[in-house]
């Protein structure tokens, strides 16, 4: 038979257990909450980010096709005014072509500045993505071990048991095993 001690000491361990249990499922709640909150503040970050990365890309496309037109237009006035000054030769010709080539040159540079730009936007737009996907990970981790640390019923009722056995050990009675 189980002596009076161990049953009291079995019920605290039961009960000790279960608060303990009752702790650990609110707190796996509480981090689930966090979770949630994490992963929509998460996502607001990357979105903003993204707004701001393609509204610095369309301003620095405005900017580049602005440079390109104004060196269309100084090209075309250099060429026209070489061409009116009325005179003729290989010279006025080698001036010319030289003008237009520094033109094309220019608006080149401008082309692959923006195709640049563009691999550059990709690559921030992943970037964005990944850093979003690493805080939900981390977040979706932290609520998984939390919910872990939930003891089981069943670890519960045997903790207490172990308890009862252990106190009835340690009285030295022969109890229900002597």
């Amino acid at each position: 038979m189980c002596s009076i001690a161990a049953g009291i000491s079995g019920g605290l361990s039961a009960l000790q257990g279960l608060a303990m249990r009752g702790a650990a499922k609110q707190k796996a709640e509480d981090t689930f909450q966090q979770e949630v909150q994490g992963t929509q503040s998460a996502e607001d970050n990357k979105r903003n980010k993204q707004l701001a990365l393609s509204e610095g890309k369309q301003e620095k496309k405005v900017s580049a096709r602005q440079d390109k037109f104004a060196n269309r237009m100084d090209t075309l006035i250099a060429t026209k005014s070489l061409l009116a000054s009325g005179q003729s030769g290989n010279t006025t010709n080698l001036l010319v072509m030289d003008q237009a080539r520094q033109g094309a040159n220019y608006n080149e540079k401008i082309r692959q500045s923006m195709e640049s730009m563009d691999r550059q936007y990709l690559f921030d737009i992943k970037s964005t993505e990944a850093e979003k996907q690493g805080i939900v990970n981390r977040l979706r981790s932290n609520t998984i071990n939390a919910y872990n640390a939930i003891p089981s019923t069943a670890s519960i009722l045997l903790g207490a048991v172990s308890s009862s056995f252990n106190t009835e050990l340690g009285r030295g009675e022969k109890g229900a095993f002597g």
